[in-house]
């Protein structure tokens, strides 16, 4: 450990049952850097990076911080020595206030030892004021959105005033305006002499932010390098293993009739006058900036919400579709956004996750066919390279690129004509991220009518046979996939794209 190093993880171990999580991973972490944790969904970032936290111990290994060798049994242990993490996913205390959140177990004491409100307000928000983060401290958690929650968690751990900062994945649900907020904050702690470690799967974020980069693959430290001494190709091949030339592997298809026409769809005070056709073979891009409505839109064609007026149109006849059981008797399929609110049943195992939809399939005389459901299980493992142990391994314990291939199986198996993805790749690896791009390219060649929302304007530009782009709650624009740039698409996003004439001419052609 050099004078200049603030950590050194060395040998570390960590096994679960049936995963070898981590193997003798060496991590050294220079005082005052911002250093980037990169590596595929169960490479083992999450896992050693809580061994740092105290949330696991290591089954072999030691820990120096400081140029001491220490034992982190627990947070408050990590705290003390001046390391804290902000998590991938949240966990607010949703009837709590900000404050209360931010300073829980710190809280100023007044007079016979109760809370002084008062002081813990203001000391919330001169810390908020600090971060330049505009949140209420007495709102409570349960009404922020998700990209303020995140903030709030942001300065929950820099209230620590810590000289170690984790951050696991903290711009998966914030804006492109709130990652540069949260790159000031960072730059600005790095200034002071506080050392960040960094978790994310962005690579334009990486090599805006870190100094040094360490690449885990299959629990195993495969290399440390100096930021400015790699790119995203070297670093992709690094955390797969092998090259992938193609991110959006996107191959032609033949565009079929139109499958879905949506006219003048509209939810009071949140999307209005939505119109767009979807065609057989075709993958439609929906983009548009946080709160744009694009979730909204999906939402209220597939029945999750009432939509108070516009037609639904499926092969050439209007349909109505009232709830989600309307929308998957017509060949409808919906891949959620939030992957573990709405997606998976994590007590439940993989198999049960995969068929949950289309169980009817596997029942005969009030039992279900164990040997259908297995033979069922290994042709989908096969044909979306599922990576799990077996058929009853929960699908919690999966990596987030794994449990994300078991959703899509879930709907493929109900033989959708229709399937509606949002966010497909939120949340995992790169070589997760290739596999569901060609299942895509591969659902669209066998006639599937594919809409894909996504906030990452790569992938959209790279995926997408049209774009629609929404602005609050409207059409902003409609884009053919040779006339569509990231400056079209953002002006489009941000109110200064097509005019109404050039929408509606788009949207019948």
């Amino acid at each position: 450990m050099g004078e200049n190093d603030i950590l050194l993880m060395e040998n570390i171990s960590k096994s679960f049952p049936g995963v070898k999580a981590l193997s003798d991973v060496n991590l050294t972490i220079r005082k005052g850097t911002i250093h980037a944790l990169m590596g595929e969904n169960g490479a083992g970032k999450s896992t050693l990076m809580k061994i740092l936290d105290g949330i696991y111990t290591p089954d072999s290994g030691q820990i120096m911080f400081e140029g001491q060798p220490v034992t982190i049994d627990n947070t408050h242990a990590a705290l003390k020595l001046g390391i804290s993490m902000i998590h991938q996913e949240l966990s607010p205390i949703p009837y709590m206030t900000v404050a209360e959140n931010i300073f829980l177990g710190r809280e100023p004491l007044g007079r016979f030892g109760l809370i002084d409100k008062r002081k813990l307000n203001a000391d919330t928000i001169a810390l908020l004021q600090r971060l330049e983060i505009d949140i209420d401290p007495e709102s409570r958690m349960k009404d922020l959105s998700v990209a303020n929650t995140q903030m709030v968690e942001i300065a929950k751990a820099i209230s620590y005033d810590s000289s170690l900062i984790i951050m696991d994945e903290p711009t998966s649900a914030i804006t492109e305006r709130e990652v540069a907020h949260l790159f000031r904050m960072i730059r600005s702690l790095k200034a002071k002499g506080v050392t960040i470690i960094y978790i994310t799967h962005k690579m334009d974020e990486v090599f805006q932010i870190a100094d040094d980069i360490t690449v885990l693959r299959d629990g195993k430290h495969v290399a440390t390098v100096p930021a400015s001494q790699t790119n995203k190709y070297k670093l992709i091949t690094m955390m797969v293993g092998r090259e992938l030339t193609e991110m959006f592997p996107k191959e032609v298809a033949p565009i079929g009739e139109t499958i879905l026409s949506v006219r003048n769809l509209t939810r009071a005070g949140i999307v209005e006058d939505v119109s767009f056709d979807l065609r057989r073979g075709e993958i439609l891009g929906i983009a548009g900036l946080m709160g744009a409505g694009r979730t909204e839109v999906i939402e209220a064609i597939f029945g999750i919400h009432k939509r108070d007026g516009g037609e639904i149109t499926i092969k050439g006849k209007k349909t109505q579709i009232n709830t989600p059981a309307d929308a998957i008797k017509n060949g409808m399929a919906l891949l959620t956004e939030d992957r573990k609110l709405t997606g998976i049943m994590g007590v439940l195992p993989v198999r049960d996750n995969m068929m949950i939809a289309s169980l009817p399939k596997y029942e005969k005389r009030g039992f279900l066919n164990g040997r259908l459901m297995e033979s069922t299980y290994k042709q989908e493992k096969s044909r979306l390279d599922i990576k799990s142990p077996s058929m009853h391994q929960l699908i919690k314990l999966l990596s987030g690129g794994n449990q994300q291939k078991v959703l899509v199986s879930r709907w493929l198996l109900t033989a959708p004509d229709i399937l509606i993805l949002d966010e497909p790749t939120r949340g995992i690896d790169v070589g997760a991220k290739a596999e569901i791009h060609r299942l895509m390219c591969k659902l669209a060649q066998d006639g599937k009518a594919i809409i894909m929302i996504s906030s990452e304007l790569p992938e959209i530009l790279g995926m997408s046979d049209r774009i629609l782009v929404m602005h609050e709650g409207k059409v902003g624009g409609i884009f053919e996939r040779k006339e569509a740039t990231q400056e079209s698409i953002m002006q489009a996003a941000t109110g200064h794209g097509l005019d109404a004439q050039i929408q509606q001419e788009n949207v019948n052609a």
